[in-house]
């Protein structure tokens, strides 16, 4: 059997072995609540969204296309995964073109777990000069492993028990990303360092 065929039979395994969080339904109504609060605050500030690659792509196209305010867009690429599934230092990949000098800028990723990640980049942010640094989830993690005790993001659409979890961003090993709902895989434990 080649590696590709391996790799194929153990997603499907892990697909088949997931148990759904929250239904695709639950995940677009949660979205779509929060884009009314993320409206509430943003409106009226022209602000810049920074989506945190790969993971945030998928919930900021579903988030951005419910706000009815003007936007600029841009990405980074920052991680502490780089495809495994336990994390390590903070690695940045890719930096935002969009000048953040002046700025109101809201971060959005997929997950918000230990918390490492977000924290460097809040902090590169600020640096950069930004107004104001808001932070934009759709799963809040829960547990007491934050990097920072209360570690809270400005909004959250979803939370979660401490399960390895995968879909809508939210990847296992660098795939099913592209899974329409939130799972959480069972067999595998959660993996930190510290």
């Amino acid at each position: 059997m080649s590696s590709a065929d391996e790799l194929q039979q153990e997603l499907m395994r892990v697909r088949r072995n997931a148990i759904e969080l929250h239904s695709s339904d639950q995940v677009q109504e949660a979205i779509a609540k929060l884009a009314f609060e993320v409206t509430e605050a943003c409106s009226g500030k022209v602000p810049v969204f920074v989506t945190i690659m790969n993971g945030g792509m998928i919930f900021a196209a579903e988030l951005v296309k419910r706000l009815d305010f003007p936007l600029e867009m841009d990405y980074l690429h920052a991680s502490r995964y780089l495809g495994a599934t336990s994390g390590g230092d903070v690695e940045w990949i890719v930096t935002p073109n969009a000048t953040l000098e002046g700025r109101h800028v809201v971060i959005v990723d997929d997950i918000l777990d230990v918390g490492s990640t977000l924290l460097s980049i809040i902090e590169a942010c600020k640096a950069q000069g930004a107004a104001s640094v808001k932070t934009c989830v759709l799963v809040d993690k829960q547990h007491d492993r934050k990097a920072r005790p209360g570690l809270k993001a400005d909004f959250t659409a979803l939370e979660a028990d401490d399960y390895y979890l995968f879909g809508m961003g939210m990847d296992y090993k660098g795939f099913w990303r592209n899974a329409p709902v939130s799972y959480t895989h069972l067999t595998l434990p959660t993996i930190y360092s510290v």
